[in-house]
């Protein structure tokens, strides 16, 4: 079942993009705004809207911690934002100054890539500011870019009908020639992969102005190379579909459509759950909340709806009965970690399948509140927990190992969190 919220009717032109962090929702327009909105009553933050782009803000994107908000608009530029003060933090010029159409985060938030309309991508250097690299797909406009979950790679979609995959130094690694007929529109990677002992592979979503969704398996054979294999074609939209990404668990997927529609699919099977029609005009992107049973659709009818997605025992793939997890998702507003007890951390660590650390965990007497000011050291030196990776003041980043593969999750203020364990009893 899915039920519609609210619609928020604040921008005065065509919704482009809709973006997510665990407590706010950030939308962007042709009206060359950016509106913030407190999640979950969506009421508007007191700084919003956002008014630092001289043309239209075709994108926006969240930092993993949610402390930063990047967007970019056809006066060829990307703006930092603070997510405290709304304060404008850096404005960075795209290479050529050509029309920026997207722009990503890197999972540990240290890079922001950003696409253009001549076919330019800029990678900068979000603490330095910084333009690391550039590359560029000839005779074409960048549409559309992703990272990998691991943070290794990222793809780029173009109005050409092209999805590239690229490491981090700009080598392209795999073109998908002729993806989607006559351009691709946007393409998201599942937060999950599937490993083995030599490759390592991500599920990829792209749509296009075939009127498809596509599902695709990328797949990186360590130094021997990469590669595309089609999983899903997913038919259920009339027209050209615009927007598409994947649930925060990986196990639904959401497109929006010239056609007015928005659809929700199993992401697995392939098989479509949902078809919705409360939009006028055509839904121009989609976004599922990190935390929250929700979905968010902006449209040309300068509009975003707010819907709430459910279907018997399951939300958003998350089991609802009595369990720890249905307790934690239906008290996520009103008990934040920081209130967890010990026993609820020792649950919640059940939960997420990480038994071993339970010992440990119990001994030492975290509570919500130890939990959340935990870093690196004090995990090292107190709890003998050796990460590995990237760290932003508390929070733990995305990292891979491509050795062994034995990546676990910590949902940290209801956002998937990452971790590397190289505890003994991991490694083994």
């Amino acid at each position: 079942m899915v039920s519609l919220v609210c619609r928020l009717e604040h921008h005065r032109d065509d919704v482009n993009w809709c973006a997510f962090s665990p407590w706010c929702l950030a939308t962007c327009s042709l009206d060359k705004t950016v509106r913030l909105y407190s999640v979950p009553d969506f009421s508007e933050l007191p700084f919003s809207p956002l008014d630092g782009h001289g043309y239209a803000v075709h994108c926006c994107c969240f930092s993993s911690s949610g402390q930063l908000l990047a967007s970019c608009s056809t006066d060829g530029t990307a703006v930092l934002w603070s997510m405290d003060t709304g304060a404008v933090v850096s404005v960075l010029e795209q290479p050529g100054r050509s029309p920026v159409r997207t722009c990503a985060f890197s999972p540990d938030s240290r890079l922001l890539l950003c696409g253009a309309s001549d076919g330019s991508v800029a990678m900068w250097d979000v603490q330095t500011k910084a333009l690391l690299r550039t590359g560029v797909v000839k005779d074409t406009s960048v549409v559309a870019c992703s990272f990998t979950p691991c943070g290794q790679m990222f793809a780029t979609g173009s109005t050409y009908g092209d999805i590239r995959v690229w490491d981090l130094e700009m080598n392209p690694l795999h073109s998908e020639k002729n993806a989607h007929d006559l351009g691709v529109t946007c393409c998201h990677f599942s937060p999950h992969h599937e490993s083995s002992t030599f490759s390592v592979s991500f599920r990829l979503a792209s749509c296009g102005q075939d009127n498809l969704l596509k599902v695709w398996m990328v797949t990186r054979h360590g130094a021997s190379g990469c590669n595309m294999q089609l999983v899903h074609t997913l038919k259920g939209q009339s027209a050209p579909v615009l927007s598409c990404m994947f649930s925060s668990d990986g196990q639904l997927l959401v497109s929006g459509s010239v056609d007015k529609t928005v659809t929700v699919y199993d992401a697995n099977q392939g098989i479509l759950l949902y078809n919705l029609n409360q939009h006028e005009r055509y839904v121009t992107t989609c976004a599922f909340a990190p935390n929250m049973p929700l979905i968010a659709t902006g449209s040309m009818d300068n509009t975003v709806n707010i819907w709430r997605v459910e279907d018997g025992n399951s939300v958003l793939g998350y089991t609802t009965n009595n369990s720890y997890e249905d307790r934690k998702l239906s008290g996520q507003v009103r008990l934040s970690v920081t209130e967890w007890s010990e026993e609820d951390v020792l649950a919640w660590l059940c939960e997420e399948g990480l038994e071993q650390l339970t010992s440990i965990f119990k001994a030492n007497n975290i509570d919500g509140a130890e939990l959340m000011n935990l870093n690196k050291e004090t995990l090292a030196s107190a709890l003998k927990i050796v990460l590995t990776g990237a760290w932003e003041g508390n929070c733990a980043h995305e990292i891979y190992h491509f050795t062994s593969f034995k990546v676990v999750y910590i949902k940290r203020s209801g956002t998937k969190k990452l971790i590397q364990q190289t505890l003994a009893s991991l490694s083994t």
